[in-house]
C-alpha cells in the first residue's frame, strides 16, 4: 500500500483505547507482583521504600511527556529507532537496532515468557524447574519449554494482523487492571492492618539505607514501570496519530503509576516491611491473608495472565524497530515486507518469534532481565536527549505537542538515567561490560553496510517509489 504524508506504509487501525492498552499491558507484567520484595531487601525503611516507587513514577512520566512530543511529531514505526535516527543519525539509530537484535528484545521476550509459564505451571501444580527436554548438554526446563510455545503462540496471532493481536491484548490488559485493582480493593475492605506493625504504624518502620542500595533498587522499579515507550514503536498504526499519541502516553502511564502505588500500600498496609524482604512473591502472601488460601492459586493465574499479555505485547510492538529499519536500508529488505492482507510486517514478526525462542531456551530468568535493562535505557536517554537537539536544529518542524515543563521534564529523566546506568556499571561491571560490547559492535557492521551499499549497484525503481517520486 503506498505510504501516507508521514511515510508509513503499515495501515493505521488502532484507536486511543487501544493504544493504552497496548501500553499499560505491555508495562504490567510480573513486576508489580514480585518486585517489591527485591526492593524491601535493599530500602527496608518504608518512607525510603514509597519515595523510591514515587522516583520511578516521576522518572516514567517525564519520559512520557517527552516521548508524547516526539511520537507527535514523528508518527511512524520504530518509536525510539525513528526518535534517534532524527535526532542523531543513522549510526546510532543503527546501534539501536543492534542492541534490540542481541540484547534487548530477545532478553525481554525470556524473561517475560519464563514468567508467565513458571506461573502457568505452578497454578496447574507442575514445577516449573523440572527438566522436560535434554539435548546433548543442553536441558531444557518445563518453564522454558512453556514460554518457548507462548512466544509461538504471540508471534503466530500478531503474523496475522496488528488488529488481531489489539483483540488479545485488550482482553489481557482489561484482565490484570482487574485483577490489580481488586486486590487493592479487597485488601483494603477486607483485610486488617499487620498487628506486627510498630506504634506508629506502617510509616514508623525505619532503616538504615546507603544511597548505592537505593539507586540498584531502582533498577528493580524502573523494571517493573518498563513498558511505558512501547507504545511509540507501533506509532504508525496508531489512528490520528498527532492526538492519539500524547494521550495514550500520558492516560496509560499515569493509569500504571496509579496501580503501582496502590498495590505498595496495601502490601505494607497488611505486612511489615521485614516480612516482605522474604515474601518472593508479596501479592499471594496478600490474597492470602484476605481470601486464605485459595490466594495463592488466584494470584499465581492473574500474574500468569498478566504477563501472558506482556509478552503479546512486546510482539506487538517489536518486530515495528526491525521493519522501520529494513526500510531505511539498514536491516535485510525481507523484513520490510508487509502482508498484502494482514497488513502486517511478517518478516519481522517471524524474526522476532525465532529469536525469542532461541533466547528463552538457552539463558536464565535473571540474566535475560537485567540484559534487557542494561540495552535499552541509554537509548531511552539518547531519545529524550533527542528533544534538546530538535529544538535547536529544526525549530520549524510541526509539532502538534510539546513537552510540558521542558526543558525541566527532559532533564529529570536524562540525571535518572545517569544515575542509574552509572551505578549499574559501578556495581556489575562485567555484565555491563559485556552488553556494552555487544551494543559498540554494531559500529564495524553499520561500517561494513555502507561500504556494501557504496559498491553495489543501483537497484531497480519500485513502483512504490515510483509513486513517491
Amino acid at each position: 500500500m503506498p505510504a501516507d504524508r508521514w511515510g508509513e506504509r503499515l495501515l493505521r487501525r488502532l484507536g486511543l483505547w487501544s493504544a493504552v492498552a497496548v501500553l499499560v499491558g505491555s508495562t504490567i507484567g510480573s513486576g508489580i507482583f514480585r518486585t517489591p520484595a527485591s526492593v524491601a531487601q535493599r530500602i527496608d525503611d518504608v518512607p525510603l521504600f514509597l519515595l523510591a516507587w514515587v522516583v520511578g513514577a516521576v522518572v516514567v512520566l517525564c519520559g512520557a511527556l517527552t516521548y508524547s512530543e516526539l511520537a507527535a511529531a514523528f508518527p511512524r514505526s520504530g518509536g525510539v529507532y525513528v526518535f534517534v535516527r532524527e535526532s542523531f543519525g543513522r549510526l546510532p539509530a543503527f546501534l539501536f537496532v543492534w542492541a534490540e537484535l542481541w540484547v534487548i528484545r530477545p532478553g525481554a521476550f525470556g524473561a517475560i515468557g519464563i514468567t508467565a509459564s513458571a506461573y502457568t505451571l505452578r497454578t496447574l501444580g507442575h514445577d516449573p524447574a523440572a527438566i522436560a527436554l535434554s539435548l546433548g548438554p543442553l536441558h531444557i526446563r518445563a518453564e522454558q519449554l512453556l514460554g518457548a510455545g507462548y512466544i509461538l503462540l504471540v508471534g503466530t496471532v500478531n503474523f496475522f494482523g496488528i488488529h488481531r493481536g489489539a483483540i488479545l491484548q485488550n482482553l489481557s490488559t482489561a484482565f490484570k487492571v482487574g485483577a490489580l485493582a481488586a486486590l487493592i480493593l479487597i485488601g483494603f475492605a477486607l483485610g486488617t492492618q499487620s498487628q506486627d506493625l510498630p506504634p506508629g504504624g506502617i510509616l514508623a518502620q525505619h532503616a538504615q539505607v546507603g544511597l548505592s542500595a537505593f539507586l540498584l533498587a531502582m533498577v528493580a522499579i524502573l523494571w517493573a514501570y518498563d513498558g511505558w515507550a512501547d507504545l511509540a514503536f507501533v506509532g504508525g498504526e496508531v489512528l490520528r496519530p498527532q492526538k492519539t499519541l500524547p494521550r495514550a502516553l500520558l492516560i496509560g502511564t499515569a493509569t500504571v503509576v496509579v496501580l503501582y502505588l496502590g498495590a505498595n500500600f496495601v502490601y505494607l498496609y497488611l505486612i511489615p516491611i521485614q516480612q516482605m524482604k522474604h515474601a518472593e512473591l508479596v501479592a499471594a502472601d496478600v490474597a492470602q491473608l484476605v481470601i486464605g488460601p485459595a490466594g495463592v492459586v488466584v494470584v499465581s493465574a492473574a500474574i500468569a495472565v498478566s504477563t501472558f499479555g506482556t509478552l503479546n505485547g512486546s510482539m506487538m510492538t517489536a518486530p515495528r524497530i526491525f521493519f522501520a529499519a529494513a526500510e531505511d536500508g539498514l536491516l535485510p529488505g525481507p523484513l520490510a515486507r508487509v502482508d498484502p492482507k494482514n497488513h502486517a510486517p511478517t518478516g519481522a514478526v517471524v524474526l522476532m518469534t525465532v529469536m525469542g525462542m532461541i533466547f528463552i531456551l538457552i539463558r536464565t530468568f535473571t540474566a535475560l532481565a537485567d540484559q534487557f535493562i542494561i540495552g535499552i535505557w541509554p537509548f531511552y536517554a539518547m531519545a529524550v536527549a533527542g528533544v534538546y537537539v530538535l529544538r535547536r536544529t529544526r525549530p520549524r518542524l510541526e509539532r502538534p505537542y510539546r513537552t510540558w515543563g521542558y526543558p525541566f521534564v527532559p532533564f529529570v529523566f536524562l540525571v535518572a538515567a545517569l544515575f542509574l546506568l552509572g551505578n549499574y556499571l559501578v556495581r556489575e561491571t562485567g555484565s555491563f561490560a559485556v552488553d556494552i560490547g555487544i551494543i559498540l559492535s554494531g559500529v564495524p557492521v553499520y561500517l561494513g553496510l555502507l561500504w556494501y551499499q557504496r559498491r553495489a549497484p543501483p537497484p531497480a525503481i519500485s513502483r512504490h517509489t515510483q509513486e513517491k517520486l
